[in-house]
């Protein structure tokens, strides 16, 4: 009887061993678990900025781009008032167009107009 009760405990010693060296290893994901890693779908850190020093170019750039819309106002109110855009009889040309006798009448590109 005692020969096979250790006959029994070393059965049960080797199977127990044989068992154990059969686990999952850690490495190897298995059809059961995900391959990809879980992720936490909390919001991120933020990162904190310097604090700079105050600069004040944009306004300063601001304050140049009014002065030379300014200067561009009273360059076109100056250009405007010049007979070309006032006198009718310049129809948009630069020069007062001539004025051709009936037969030798051009087709100008300008106005579309024969002078």
């Amino acid at each position: 009887m005692f020969g096979k009760n250790i006959f029994l405990v070393l059965l049960l010693w080797i199977v127990g061993i044989l068992s154990f060296g059969q686990g999952k290893s850690v490495d190897q994901p298995t059809s059961l678990e995900t391959v990809f890693p879980k992720k936490d779908y909390a919001p991120k850190a933020k990162k904190k900025s310097k604090k700079s020093k105050t600069t004040y170019d944009a306004r300063d750039n601001f304050y140049d781009r009014q002065e030379e819309q300014s200067k561009q106002r009273i360059k076109d109110d100056k250009k405007g008032s010049s007979p070309q855009y006032t006198d009718q009889k310049y129809f948009g040309h630069k020069r007062q167009p001539r004025k051709r006798q009936p037969e030798k009448m051009k087709f100008c590109k300008v106005c579309g107009i024969r002078h």
